[in-house]
Parts: C-alpha cells; sequence; structure tokens
C-alpha cells in the first residue's frame, strides 16, 4: 500500500485504546527503519524492533545432533519446493494467471495437504532447533545448505525446473531462504513476549508472518492476517524473466506459495481489504467461513473542504494523480489525451506526481519526451508564446500545494493503470466528490460501485470516449461525484476500519481460553476482564480452535488490562515480498 493507506495501522492502535498493545516491528531497510518512528499513544506498552535487511552471524556452533537436526529439517523444506503443483508456476512476470487475476481465473492454487504438511513440519522443525541452539543464521548461509538444496533438486520426481538449477541458482534460492527465513531466529517467542499476548495480528502475510506462526506454534496464540496487497502476489509481480532465471522464479514461487497456505490456514481470521486480494487468499486455501472483507481506513477529513464545496476547476481539465511507475501506464493515458483533444480542444491533462525510484525517473522522462512528440506546444497567435497542454506536477508545488489541492484542480479524475490493489488514489478522489475515469484492474470496480466510468487497461481509446462523455456532460459528473463522495464516506473511513476490527478482536479472544487471570490497578481481579464465553467448555475452546489460531508479526494482543478483553501489542510488518 502506499500513500494513506500505510498509516491504518497507526490509526487502527490509536482508536482502539481500550486494549493494550505491545508493538513488534520487521524493518525492511535501514532507511524505512529510521524513518518509520512515531510518537505512541499511553496504550503502547513496549515496542521491540528486528531488522529483515540485515543479520549478523550468530555465531552458534551447532554439535553433531543439531547439524544432524538441520539438515533433516532444510531437506524436508528443500523437497517440499521441489515437488508437487504450484512450483512451476511462477514463469512470466505477473505470476500465473497474470498479476490482476490470480492463476489462470483465480489464482495459484491450494497446496495439496501433504506438501502442506511437510512444510509446516519443516519450518517449525527448524523453528524449533534455532529456539534450542540459540539461532539458524550461520546453518542457513552454510554450504550444507546449499548441498541439501541441490540433492533435493537432483531427487528422482523433482520438478524439471528445479532439475535445471545451476550453482549460482542455487546460491541464490539459499541467500533468499536465508532471509526470508530470518525471523525464525528472533527472541521474541517466551512468555515475556508473544508468547504472552492474547492475540498476534499481522499487518501483513508471507514471511512478515513467521514470527506469530511461531507464537501459534509454542504458545497457541490466535492469529488475525490483513492483506491490503497479497505478498504472494506482490512476489510474483517483482520476480519477472529479467529477475532471475526460471529455475530460481520456480523454487522461490514454491516457496512463497507454501508459505501462503500455512499461514492462511493457521489463521483465526483473515481479513483482506478487497474482493480481489480475497480471491487470492482463498485460491491459496484460505477457508471461507474466516475471512472477513475490512476495507482500508482512510482519512476523509482534509478532503472535506474540496468536497463539500461547489466544483471550481476547470470544466475542460482532466487530472492523474499517482506515483509515477510503468505499472500506472501513463502512456497509453497520453494517447488517450491526444484522441480525447481531437474531440475537445481545449482539454488539459494535469499529471501530479513523483516518480517511484530510479525506474519511476526513467518512466517519467519517457512520459515527458512523448508528451512533447505528441502535443507540441501551442499558442493562440503568432506573437503568443506556446503552452503544452499536458502538465507534470509534484505535490507541494505552486499549482497542487496539497493532495486535496491536485484533486481539485480537475474536473474529472483519471485512472489509467495496467496493475492496482485497491486503489487509493480513487478512494481521494471519490472523497473529493469528483467524477473518475478508471481501468478494470486490481479492486477498481469494488471500490467505485457504480459511481464512475470503467473501462479494460490498455485501451486509449475507449479511455478516451469515457473522458469525453463526462467533460461534455457537467450534470453526468456532479451526480457521480456526489455519488462518488457518499460512498467512499459510507465504506473506506477510518471509522468504520476500527469499528469492524474492534468486533473482530473481540471475536477472536471470546472464542480461546483464558489462559491468565486479569488483575486491575489494586492487584485484584478484574470483573469481566475476559469474556464470558472463556469459561464455558466447548468447540469453541478447544483443541481445533486453538490449532487454527497461528499468529502472525503486525500486532500481538497481550493481557487485558481493562473491562474490555485485548491488551494489543502492534508488530509492524515491511511491505512488499523479500
Amino acid at each position: 500500500m502506499s500513500g494513506d493507506a500505510r498509516l491504518w495501522c497507526d490509526r487502527l492502535v490509536r482508536g482502539l485504546g481500550q486494549h493494550q498493545f505491545d508493538v513488534y516491528a520487521l524493518s525492511r531497510s535501514r532507511r524505512q527503519e529510521d524513518e518509520g518512528w512515531l510518537e505512541l499513544p499511553p496504550h503502547v506498552s513496549r515496542v521491540r524492533t528486528a531488522p529483515l535487511w540485515t543479520a549478523e552471524e550468530d555465531g552458534v556452533a551447532y554439535g553433531r545432533r543439531a547439524r544432524r537436526r538441520f539438515v533433516e529439517s532444510y531437506a524436508e523444506l528443500a523437497g517440499v519446493l521441489c515437488a508437487g503443483p504450484g512450483a512451476e508456476g511462477a514463469g512470466g512476470t505477473d505470476g500465473p494467471g497474470g498479476a490482476e487475476g490470480p492463476g489462470g481465473a483465480d489464482g495459484p492454487g491450494a497446496v495439496p495437504g501433504h506438501l502442506a504438511d511437510r512444510f509446516g513440519s519443516a519450518l517449525y522443525g527448524l523453528a524449533e532447533l534455532a529456539r534450542d541452539e540459540g539461532g539458524l543464521v550461520g546453518a542457513l548461509r552454510s554450504d550444507a545448505a546449499v548441498r541439501t538444496l541441490e540433492r533435493a533438486c537432483r531427487a528422482p520426481g523433482a520438478l524439471g525446473t528445479a532439475r535445471e538449477a545451476r550453482v549460482p541458482d542455487l546460491l541464490a534460492v539459499a541467500a533468499h531462504l536465508e532471509r526470508a527465513l530470518r525471523p525464525l531466529s528472533l527472541d521474541w517467542y517466551g512468555d515475556d513476549g508473544l508468547g504472552a499476548t492474547d492475540l498476534c495480528h499481522a499487518t501483513a502475510g508471507g514471511p512478515a508472518a513467521l514470527p506469530g506462526l511461531l507464537a501459534a506454534h509454542f504458545s497457541d496464540v490466535p492469529l488475525l492476517v490483513t492483506e491490503y496487497g497479497v505478498q504472494l502476489r506482490s512476489h510474483y509481480l517483482a520476480s519477472g524473466p529479467d529477475a532471475a532465471t526460471p529455475a530460481v522464479r520456480a523454487l522461490l514461487a514454491a516457496f512463497h506459495g507454501r508459505l501462503a497456505t500455512e499461514v492462511y490456514g493457521r489463521a483465526a481470521i483473515i481479513t483482506p481489504g478487497n474482493a480481489h486480494a480475497r480471491r487470492w487468499q482463498e485460491r491459496c486455501g484460505a477457508d471461507r467461513a474466516r475471512i472477513r472483507t475490512v476495507h482500508p481506513g482512510m482519512e476523509a477529513s482534509r478532503f472535506t473542504e474540496v468536497g463539500e464545496a461547489p466544483d471550481r476547476a476547470d470544466p475542460d481539465t482532466l487530472v492523474w494523480v499517482g506515483r509515477i511507475e510503468p505499472s500506472k501506464d501513463l502512456v497509453s493515458l497520453l494517447h488517450a489525451f491526444a484522441e480525447v483533444r481531437r474531440e475537445e480542444p481545449k482539454a488539459r491533462l494535469r499529471v501530479v506526481g513523483a516518480p517511484a525510484g530510479a525506474e519511476g525517473d526513467a518512466y517519467l522522462g519517457h512520459c515527458r519526451a512523448l508528451a512533447a512528440q505528441l502535443f507540441p506546444d501551442e499558442a493562440e497567435g503568432v506573437h503568443a508564446v506556446g503552452d503544452n497542454p499536458v502538465a507534470f506536477e509534484e505535490i507541494g508545488g505552486p499549482e497542487a500545494p496539497t493532495l486535496a489541492d491536485a484533486y481539485a484542480s480537475g474536473t474529472v479524475v483519471v485512472l489509467s493503470s495496467v496493475v492496482e490493489g485497491f486503489p487509493a488514489g480513487l478512494v481521494e478522489a471519490m472523497f473529493c466528490g469528483r467524477a473518475t475515469v478508471s481501468t478494470d484492474v486490481g479492486a477498481v470496480v469494488e471500490a467505485i460501485g457504480g459511481t464512475g466510468l470503467v473501462v479494460p487497461p490498455r485501451n486509449p481509446r475507449a479511455l478516451a470516449e469515457a473522458c469525453v462523455a463526462l467533460l461534455r456532460d457537467p450534470e453526468r459528473r456532479e451526480r457521480l461525484g456526489a455519488a462518488a463522495r457518499a460512498r467512499a464516506l459510507e465504506l473506506f473511513t477510518v471509522e468504520q476500519n476500527i469499528t469492524a476490527f474492534r468486533g473482530i478482536y473481540l471475536e477472536i479472544v471470546s472464542h480461546c481460553p483464558v489462559r491468565r487471570v486479569v488483575l486491575d490497578a489494586a492487584g485484584e481481579p478484574l470483573p469481566f476482564g475476559v469474556p464470558a464465553e472463556a469459561h464455558v467448555p466447548g468447540r469453541w475452546t478447544g483443541p481445533t480452535a486453538r490449532v487454527v489460531s497461528r499468529g502472525g508479526p503486525g500486532w500481538a494482543l497481550g493481557a487485558p488490562a481493562r473491562p474490555a478483553p485485548v491488551r494489543a501489542t502492534p508488530l509492524a510488518a515491511p511491505e512488499g515480498a523479500l
């Protein structure tokens, strides 16, 4: 997630003041770690952090028995990655079936039961070894790990792509597994850490959910997993043909697919942010009965002035707002705008956003050159200065001091993406009461409902026709904008997000057995400190409920300190695949 949606964890914790939180944070880079600190509310008891972007040698010297345990567990893990369906679904930039729809029509498919059991056995075997010996980093970096992986790739029945792995491929896969499995070596899982919590809320899936899985394995802590961007999908998008060889892509896709299945299978409740994420989760083995869609909570107040004020924007201006990168397909937008100009010569296009990294810088340069080629500077007369109808700007500039000003500068907001998860920028435009034209990708249709126009991606003509239709019909623009704002205020505010999670927290805790006595400030048992259901024997407190309650990094909910039953510990997870 980007922009406003990244703040949902902080807003959720602040909005649930009746719970106590401990934060367990995993960082993916030094920059994220240095910039990610916030002033904490009083009901956050402590913060523990660990970097996934670096790990020092643990200095642990394994004895003969420990080395044998490591080789057995790692061999089991490698064997699972080299066998079974799904491992060969990593080819191509978008994973199986493309970026927008998992696996053919629906996804990579759930992992067969025997493979899931073997993967879990290997994973928890490595975790137990790390706990008993004091670390796993050195073993995962050892020659024994690479040799074990090579034997699994050469074993009879291994996937064809795995058998093609060469030494550089094996080293790349082993290094990736070492990075992904670093949470296994953390000292977070005892009775003074995640093991003492009532609930673990993972704010991401994938490797970031490993601490919660271990908290569940060692201490039966229930897990809530929230994904606004599916980590398995992110891995597929990042592992295109240019990123690695087919063997590396196949093995790593198998690992992330097996891990996703394990996380979803162990979670008490899974909360995707939209139906698009939900489809991925279901195809990876998530039980529909345990899925609750909770839309992201976004701050609406900063768009109130624009949303409630009359539309004073130039009626001929289209505006695009977002991060500038190839997946946003500004090239198609520029070609579409060329057709718009043929129908509406006074039309103007404002592209407001900053490039996303080096790739974004190069793409912005390409788009500027294309705009100059398609739209030579125009002038009203021979003595006037020419002007290009396409303007590239950034938030904070004189024309768009704030994000709300950027949306207010146009009468129609356009989204031209070919890949999108939850369209946060589109929802911001809805808060501003703007009519929208969007491509049918990700959760776009789910977000806008019937309050905007939707066209196929990579179709400049359809995009142009929709834009022209709205530019020519101010009454329709006004109706769609008002409906869009009403929908956004109903579904996508911080308040609805907090309300939904408050109920989910209580639902999970009410179905878990009481493991501690809750005391008040005077040291006396706190009346109603735990839900009544937790005292009643039944399936909701039996072994089945505990087995599916596997934790994840995100937040761990600790002993209740107030009448509402959960003490919460936010554990921030890194974004994107490792």
